[in-house]
């Protein structure tokens, strides 16, 4: 863990940052989703190809099981037996053995989120991703899933951006799991001629899951701090709606 003064440093800093914000004009533009919130992205991926959705019919990744749903050469890992994970666990809450699987290799999917029910359902053999709450009986959960990082860093991928957005916050949960179409709101900072210019704030953006991760460009600062870990992901081109 970072020590409380670096902590604290780093909080005030960014308070300092997001001081005097300014609107948007809307348009089209590339967006970075900060590593702060990147993970978001990651998590409605997983509730599209957790069991439960794909047996229900009310995922949009539903029909895609082998085919390209990520960018080139993005891959997504789900391991239950991490060292130190946040969601470790040698078995699941069926009393499964747990072991690693590739969600999604080379942006080619690879398997659903299964416990016995769902896999039984979908006429599947379980692979151990049953999670289990006090008062709920087992549903499909993933464990400690991480997006593996992309070669360039967050710095190279603003050197190419004339016009775009820099996301440190989101706001609100406009996401439509059945048809993938996505809007909520954000702030963070506007970015001109590959440099952040000033802080932004009250704008919305908005696209639709499938585009979305089809294009999608992780960046190389990947850090395992929670659950669910993923590096600032560039997403090429969406609709801000600002002033």
């Amino acid at each position: 863990m970072d020590s409380p003064t670096d902590i604290g440093n780093r909080a005030a800093t960014r308070t300092l940052e997001r001081l005097k914000p300014r609107k948007v004009k809307s348009g089209k533009a590339p967006v970075i989703f900060d590593e702060r919130v990147s993970a978001s992205l990651v998590g409605h991926l997983l509730n599209a190809i957790s069991g439960t959705s794909v047996a229900r019919g009310t995922s949009f990744l539903r029909n895609e099981m082998g085919q390209q749903i990520l960018s080139d050469g993005v891959t997504l890992i789900d391991d239950p037996l991490r060292l130190r994970g946040l969601r470790s666990a040698a078995f699941d809450g069926e009393g499964l053995a747990s072991e690693p699987i590739t969600l999604v290799e080379n942006g080619i999917l690879k398997s659903w989120l299964l416990d016995t029910a769902t896999a039984k359902q979908l006429s599947l053999t379980s692979n151990a991703r049953a999670g289990r709450g006090i008062g709920s009986p087992p549903s499909p959960s993933a464990t400690n899933v991480h997006m593996e990082a992309g070669p360039r860093s967050v710095t190279d991928m603003m050197q190419d951006i004339k016009s775009g957005l820099l996301i440190t916050e989101l706001i609100g949960m406009g996401v439509n799991g059945v048809t993938g179409d996505y809007s909520r709101g954000a702030a963070g900072f506007w970015i001109e001629n590959g440099e952040i210019a000033y802080p932004v704030s009250e704008v919305t953006i908005a696209s639709n899951l499938r585009e979305m991760f089809k294009i999608l460009q992780p960046a190389g600062n990947l850090n395992f701090r929670r659950g669910v870990n993923a590096p600032s992901i560039l997403v090429p081109q969406m609709s801000l709606a600002g002033l």
